[in-house]
């Protein structure tokens, strides 16, 4: 286990470093917190730790675009310490917290609280925080942009409270495009959705589940293209869920519109048949689609259409999931099965492992705007070794995170992080033999 100051040697490993598009099996090195060397050939020089890596893969330490660590405001659920210790153990190294927690992060102040907390708790873990595109989430007033800007806020978002009117959403990418902020849209029109739990298809009607239809993000998705159009403001788009959607997003980019998208990792793996007899687990927002919108978001991940996978984590007690499910509280505890999710896209051959780190690592921290994502020398060193061929089952138990609410409990997987180093502290070992 480093200590941050020392020197450690990771050899032999397969280096995939998305930011440079290495692929290659050799060294990499860390001196002072940073990486100081990574490539085919040993560094010159001597370190206080070697760690052998032979048939593992060194990606920089994984960048998440949405997780809800709860804290401040519903620590019941989960709290910055209980999560760090989760990300940690999932190979993440940097997290991106929307602005609905309470109070929401519309003032300075409350950013300077959650970066005490985070301080508090250790402070190995990069937390980054997305200001509200609107004062307390309301749809109306804008908040002081400009402050908290100031405070190195990655960009604004509503989270999932609507706006009143486009005029507001106009006015808001022009403020965020002149202090330098990438607005997050989470693209679901509230009327449309009109209090849905479930994709609006054969199987909600089965059940008597009230939908949301797939035009409830395409029409958002117009809209905030239209305004891109006219503003020139970036935009991401999060949390991904139809196949329209990513053909949408797919031209947009084709026409030059500084716009980008991501999805959350279970939308890659489930669809609305996993609700089965209303299991609650499958509760999430955006809901999941049908099998054909889940083959698209695939395409998207593979062409680079939708360029970074997050967990969009959202843990909760056990008696959120206790109701009926249209009562039950929607998300998943998904700080640990990015990774390993991931990863299974890579052994169904949808993406290759370089490919993989691009939309877990570089891809996500081009959307924040960060010095992450990166092998490069100088860089923190922020890193997680992969164990690709490591079969465990996940068991909800046993799961860091304080929520157990998972659909994957129970599931057999084929990989997961094996170190992960956080500035060049080794804050996650998972005691498995490296050789």
């Amino acid at each position: 286990m480093s200590n941050g100051t020392a020197s450690v040697l990771i050899a032999n490993a397969r280096l995939l470093d998305p930011s440079s598009g290495m692929d290659a099996t050799g060294f990499a090195a860390i001196r002072g917190g940073v990486i100081v060397h990574a490539g085919p050939k040993a560094p010159k020089g001597r370190f206080e730790e070697t760690v052998e890596a032979a048939g593992r893969w060194l990606m920089p330490g994984l960048v998440d675009l949405c997780a809800r660590p709860r804290e401040p405001g519903a620590m019941y659920k989960a709290s910055i310490r209980s999560e760090m210790a989760a990300a940690q153990a999932g190979g993440i190294t940097a997290l991106c917290m929307p602005p609905d927690t309470r109070p929401v992060i519309d003032t300075p102040s409350v950013v300077d609280r959650i970066l005490g907390r985070v301080a508090h708790a250790g402070g190995r873990l990069d937390v980054l925080v997305l200001g509200a595109l609107t004062q307390g989430l309301a749809g109306e007033a804008l908040p002081d942009m400009a402050a908290l800007a100031g405070t190195g806020v990655v960009g604004v978002s509503n989270a999932y409270a609507p706006l009143a009117n486009v005029l507001v959403a106009r006015r808001a990418l022009e403020y965020a495009r002149g202090v330098g902020l990438t607005v997050h849209a989470i693209p679901q029109e509230r009327s449309l959705s009109n209090g849905g739990c479930a994709h609006e298809g054969a199987v909600a009607t089965r059940l008597g589940l009230p939908g949301i239809p797939t035009a409830a993000e395409t029409v958002a998705i117009a809209q905030w293209l239209a305004l891109v159009e006219q503003t020139g403001a970036r935009v991401h788009f999060g949390r991904l869920s139809s196949a329209r959607g990513v053909e949408m997003i797919a031209q947009a980019q084709a026409k030059g519109l500084p716009v980008t998208a991501d999805v959350a990792a279970h939308q890659l793996f489930l669809t609305e048949d996993d609700i089965g007899e209303y299991d609650a687990q499958c509760h999430v927002l955006p809901p999941l689609r049908t099998q054909a919108d889940r083959a698209a978001l695939r395409e998207g991940v593979r062409t680079g259409a939708i360029g970074a996978i997050c967990s969009d984590h959202q843990p909760h007690e056990a008696d959120a999931k206790i109701d009926p499910f249209p009562m039950t509280e929607p998300g998943i505890s998904a700080l640990e099965t990015l990774l390993p999710l991931t990863l299974q896209l890579v052994h169904e051959r949808l993406l290759e492992p370089l490919a993989a780190a691009a939309r877990l690592c570089s891809g996500p921290a081009a959307v924040l705007g960060r010095p992450l994502g990166s092998l490069s020398a100088g860089a923190p060193a922020h890193l997680v070794l992969v164990d690709p061929a490591r079969r465990w089952t996940l068991r909800g138990e046993r799961m860091r995170s304080a929520g157990r609410n998972t659909p994957f409990d129970g599931r057999a997987f084929r990989g997961r992080a094996a170190r992960t180093w956080h500035a060049g502290v080794c804050v996650f070992d998972d005691g498995a033999p490296l050789v």
